[in-house]
């Protein structure tokens, strides 16, 4: 796993030295955000129950770069508080539960909530298709069609299939976030 953390940190690192990024990181309650958000910071499988309400945590896995982990149990009214967060984000990782599809209507619903917000306009999104070693696991495809993706022209979009447990997907996520958001930063220059 540490060839994780070293893909990681050449990917991050092309990020201009002393410029901040703010990377978001949601999801629905039980899509992997937590065992995401410890296997980049520790590099380590962590036993995680589920959140009730919500928890925020900053990390900078890499100089120059943090990242805004919300981790919300799967109150609706706490959803809405996202959008306090949103200011001066450079890229969205959405991170959804790919065997889960009968939440996946839910998932698209709160996604376009949040892109279409004044403060994300054009941000980049990758989403993260996590949970792809369970069976029946929607494909990348299938998961970009039932978001309705494709309907998103106004910014760039990734989907990268992942297992958090194992670290599978999440160095390319991160490497296409940080592509995504390099792109981005030069737009706005």
């Amino acid at each position: 796993m540490g060839l994780l953390l070293a893909r990681l940190s050449e990917a991050i690192s092309s990020f201009q030295s002393g410029t901040p990024t703010r990377v978001l990181m949601l999801g629905l309650d039980a899509a992997g955000k937590t065992t995401i958000l410890y296997k980049v910071k520790l590099n380590e499988n962590v036993c995680t129950i589920p959140t009730i309400g919500f928890n925020v945590e900053t990390v900078t896995p890499v100089k120059c770069v943090t990242f805004t982990v919300w981790d919300v149990g799967g109150q609706e009214k706490i959803r809405a508080l996202w959008r306090h967060y949103y200011n001066n984000t450079q890229g969205l990782l959405f991170i959804v539960d790919s065997a889960d599809t009968a939440r996946l209507r839910e998932a698209r619903e709160e996604l376009f909530n949040i892109v279409k917000d004044q403060e994300m306009v054009g941000v980049p999104v990758v989403v993260m298709a996590n949970k792809q070693d369970l069976p029946g696991a929607a494909s990348t495809s299938e998961v970009a069609d039932r978001l309705g993706l494709r309907d998103m022209r106004d910014r760039k979009w990734y989907v990268q299939g992942a297992c958090a447990t194992n670290g599978d997907g999440i160095y390319e996520g991160m490497h296409e976030m940080a592509r995504m958001v390099k792109e981005f930063q030069k737009g706005y220059k």
